[in-house]
């Protein structure tokens, strides 16, 4: 019998669930599996690559099987992956290895990264949701403002996050959606999302934004949002007539920040 871990040993961020996602090695080992069929796995990296020209050092929080790593690193960077699953960043340095090229990996909480300098990195990315599957608001301003202090003046993060108001959308989620918003008019945190298990990843909750929310966060910390991709299903990503009403229709939104200079 599995002994549980103590909710107390839990780092910022993490819950019981989560936890669970990053101590089981079965989910890393058929994470790259599971990323087959998504168009966004594509599009995304050419979004980084357009918004981080070489050379530079690059951060990637919540680096996964370390995707952005070997893909940065080919691309002439020079890529840190921070993730506190131990068998994903085995896996992220068995991909370099076979790559040919050289990563750098760190065993860490995103919303904990007082071990890292001030300003050494030139680009930032948290992709894939990775900011949505932080546990509450607090932490997750905690990941944003450690890409803020962690990045050079003028360094660029990306991000990537799922829209809360594309449930509309969805016939599996327009009833949590509208229970979600009915809450919140009672001081219940919003867009906390209950993900069903789907192997190799266990049940866990993510959070879904708003643009105005995301962009918000973003400006409360110092960076200023220079780019807003709204994202669609199709494999170029790219939303049709993205002009008219984005913040609903999208999918998603890729989003290129800039940490501004102090005044």
């Amino acid at each position: 019998m599995t002994r549980m871990r103590p909710a107390w040993t839990f780092p910022a961020g993490v819950d019981r669930r989560l936890s669970s996602y990053f101590d089981d090695p079965e989910v890393a080992r058929g994470y790259d599996d599971s990323l087959d069929h998504s168009h966004l796995a594509h599009v995304d990296l050419e979004f980084v690559a357009r918004r981080c020209p070489p050379p530079g050092r690059l951060l990637d929080l919540g680096c996964g099987t370390g995707r952005l790593l070997v893909a940065m690193a080919r691309h002439g960077l020079a890529p840190v992956g921070v993730d506190l699953a131990e068998e994903m960043l085995r896996i992220a340095g068995a991909k370099a290895s076979a790559t040919g090229v050289k990563v750098q990996r760190l065993k860490a909480n995103i919303a904990e990264l007082a071990c890292l300098d001030d300003g050494v990195f030139d680009y930032a990315a948290c992709l894939f949701s990775t900011l949505g599957m932080v546990c509450g608001d607090e932490a997750r301003r905690q990941v944003i403002g450690h890409a803020f202090r962690l990045l050079r003046p003028g360094g660029t993060l990306i991000l990537h996050v799922h829209n809360y108001w594309f449930n509309l959308w969805t016939p599996g989620l327009r009833g949590w959606l509208l229970r979600d918003w009915l809450r919140s008019w009672f001081g219940r945190p919003r867009g906390d999302c209950p993900m069903p298990a789907h192997p190799p990843f266990p049940a866990f909750t993510l959070h879904l934004f708003t643009r105005r929310e995301i962009v918000n966060l973003l400006r409360g910390v110092g960076f200023g949002v220079k780019e807003i991709m709204p994202l669609s299903l199709r494999p170029d990503g790219k939303l049709a007539w993205r002009a008219i009403l984005p913040g609903v229709r999208a999918y998603g939104f890729l989003i290129a920040a800039t940490r501004l200079p102090p005044l």
